[in-house]
């Protein structure tokens, strides 16, 4: 797949998010927003629909300025009873609709927004399918001080984790990313690595994995609901 057809279908799938959340967000609700290129594209098409949207909780600093820049007004998720509906990419995601997510570095903030959530809507195009999570190295959010310890604990399972170089994230950490793993119990593996003393957390979405799926194809986009 070209970039070219890649970002049409990426294009595609976040206008059919956006007319999803149009259908399906209530009156006077507030919208989770995640982060990335394909929720960039989203945020872009919710244009027409702003008004509908009484304001967002961003996932990441990013995310906020461009929400801002179309007229969506922010909300602290503190401040913040529910959220019916969270819009978000993936780098992996697989057929129990478990994912990778974090190559922009917003784990955390995804991974907290889509806790609260009432509905995680998954945008994606079709590359982003996989039988088995881990061809995408899996991103870690560590405590700086606790980098080597991290590391050295994720060698032991299997991982070869590098550090991100010259990257810090908005709540001021590192990210260690872990290549090398075939995640073929992600649910488990997500909570053992949580339990390394040092990490943040990580970028699998598997406890907590998406709802629904807009899938963007050569055909169309393809909309399909957990089982």
């Amino acid at each position: 797949m070209s970039p070219e057809q890649q970002t049409q279908l990426k294009q595609s799938v976040a206008i059919a998010a956006a007319d999803y959340v149009a259908k399906n967000l209530p009156n006077g609700s507030i919208l989770g927003v995640g982060t990335g290129s394909t929720a960039n594209l989203f945020i872009d098409a919710l244009v027409p629909i702003r008004q509908k949207i009484r304001g967002a909780v961003a996932s990441s600093k990013a995310t906020a300025d461009r929400l801002t820049a179309i007229g969506i007004p922010l909300f602290d998720l503190n401040d913040v009873n529910a959220i019916p509906i969270y819009v978000d990419g993936a780098d992996e995601i697989d057929p129990g609709f478990s994912m990778i997510k974090g190559g922009g570095g917003a784990l955390t903030r995804e991974k907290i927004i889509a806790a609260v959530a009432d509905e995680f809507v998954c945008i994606a195009d079709a590359s982003k399918c996989v039988d088995v999570l881990g061809h995408f190295p899996l991103p870690i959010e560590v405590i700086p001080m606790a980098t080597a310890q991290v590391a050295r604990a994720i060698s032991r399972l299997g991982g070869s984790p590098s550090l991100r170089a010259g990257f810090i994230t908005d709540n001021g950490n590192q990210i260690l990313d872990v290549s090398g793993l075939s995640i073929t119990d992600p649910v488990a593996l997500e909570s053992t690595l949580n339990q390394i003393v040092g990490t943040v957390t990580n970028g699998l979405f598997a406890c907590r994995g998406a709802d629904v799926l807009l899938l963007g194809t050569a055909t169309g986009v393809e909309s399909s609901r957990r089982a």
